[in-house]
């Protein structure tokens, strides 16, 4: 059954080539929204919490400050709606999965930049 599924999505799921990110790298991104007969492009920055999954199944969740309130939201890798994802800055973080980061404020919600 796993071998019909995987030939599935190798044949019939289109896969769009993105730039490797993980856990604290701040990236933004640009996806299309429908209102009606309309199309807009609209874009989400913040810092990955976690990337899950494996092919064409995997998400990645981005958390964003909103003035006071925390944001999270979580974007299939190959939705539709994708259309772009840049990153800005590599962190340099010791987990796969940063959910204490929800819970830091202020200077200790920074994430050290990695060095290249």
């Amino acid at each position: 059954m796993e071998e019909l599924v995987k030939f599935v999505q190798d044949e019939f799921v289109t896969k769009k080539e993105f730039p490797k990110f993980g856990a604290g790298d701040t990236i933004t991104v640009y996806y299309e929204i429908r209102e009606g007969e309309k199309t807009r492009t609209q874009f989400f920055r913040g810092v990955v919490i976690q990337v899950k999954g494996t092919g064409t199944s995997q998400t990645f969740t981005i958390r964003k400050m909103s003035g006071t309130i925390g944001v999270e939201r979580i974007f299939p890798i190959n939705m539709p709606a994708l259309q772009k994802i840049e990153i800005n800055k590599r962190g340099s973080v010791r987990r796969k999965r940063i959910y204490y980061f929800r819970g830091l404020t202020g200077k200790k919600a920074r994430i050290k930049e990695k060095r290249m």
